[in-house]
């Protein structure tokens, strides 16, 4: 079946000899895997220029079983460059919607969100604010989210209390007696809040966001946890305020 697109690069891997797997986030198609063949090697080809990570491309293909051949590619905008904190949490943003996406499933509502993250990534806007709203409009986009302004139970959120996020429940009330750890692992009624309206909460508000957001992703991803998490942990950051991480 001969399909075309509009997509974002999410990844690309050598494939025998001269080969590229590219997996790509489309408009129409959803998340897809593409063999571009004959694009490895010496001398460098036109078609692997645009399927670097973030490249949003025009892509024809002709798909047969679970993958694709990719025909032609043509970069659309020039991608984002990120560095330091920004290229880490570029590499989380794909990795979220590598491991959490099915295949050939349209998402139109994740890949606008997507196209968001990858502006505000361009843009140097705050990043642990941007990969929480992206981390929302994820699980939304996927069929997992819930009310962030009302709780599991339909009781309005207090701006003053914590609350953890329960992934079938959505958010629980903690009680004033639970130990200071637990608290300090649960979000504040204002960051949900915030979060909800698309308001930036105060620095301390949106850190209380990271873990409990981490949770329900955990619990979708299953067993197995993301390499992304592990490099944040390797490099120490996982304690610095407004750190570019999940």
């Amino acid at each position: 079946m001969r399909l075309s697109d509009t997509a974002f690069v999410l990844h690309a891997r050598p494939w025998r000899e001269t080969s590229l797997l590219v997996e790509v986030l489309g408009r129409e198609q959803g998340r897809l895997g593409l063999i571009a063949r004959g694009v490895q090697g010496p001398k460098k080809h036109v078609l692997r220029a645009a399927l670097q990570p973030l490249q949003l491309i025009r892509l024809d293909g002709d798909l047969r079983g679970e993958l694709a051949r990719l025909v032609s590619a043509e970069a659309l905008d020039a991608a984002p460059q990120p560095a330091g904190d920004a290229m880490l949490a570029a590499f989380y943003l794909n990795e979220l919607v590598l491991r959490l996406a099915p295949r050939h499933d349209p998402l139109p509502d994740l890949f606008d969100a997507y196209a968001r993250t990858r502006e505000r990534l361009r843009e140097r806007e705050g990043l642990a604010w941007s990969l929480r709203r992206f981390e929302r409009d994820l699980i939304e986009a996927l069929g997992f989210g819930f009310a962030l302004d009302c709780d599991g139970d339909g009781e309005p959120i207090d701006p003053a209390a914590r609350y953890r996020l329960d992934p079938e429940h959505g958010p629980r009330r903690l009680r004033s007696d639970r130990g200071h750890e637990e608290r300090s692992q649960a979000a504040t009624g204002r960051a949900l809040l915030a979060l909800a309206d698309d308001v930036p909460p105060s620095p301390d508000d949106l850190a209380s966001l990271r873990l409990p957001m981490r949770a329900v992703l955990a619990h979708h991803l299953g067993p197995r946890g993301l390499k992304s998490w592990e490099m944040i942990g390797e490099l120490g950051r996982l304690k610095r305020p407004g750190s570019a991480t999940g």
